[in-house]
């Protein structure tokens, strides 16, 4: 059998937990938005969804070096 690709995607979530902590830019794989609320909601119950946003995946080509834009968007994250 052929194994198949990931087909998951990593959301970051900024939460408000119970007890009123916040926590930003908390990562968490899911195959869409709905399935990694539910494993954030398994890990950290009762807390709040502030906001969500799904990671783009970088880009990986062996050898070449990353472009002036991309370094930016590492930067200012």
């Amino acid at each position: 059998m052929i194994p198949r690709p990931s087909t998951t995607t990593k959301y970051g979530f900024r939460i408000r937990t119970r007890g009123g902590l916040t926590i930003e830019n908390l990562m968490i794989h899911g195959r869409d938005e709905a399935d990694a609320r539910r494993k954030l909601v398994q890990m950290y119950r009762n807390c709040e969804v502030l906001a969500c946003r799904a990671q783009t995946p970088a880009r990986s080509v062996i050898g070449q070096p990353p472009t002036f834009a991309e370094v930016i968007e590492l930067v200012s994250k």
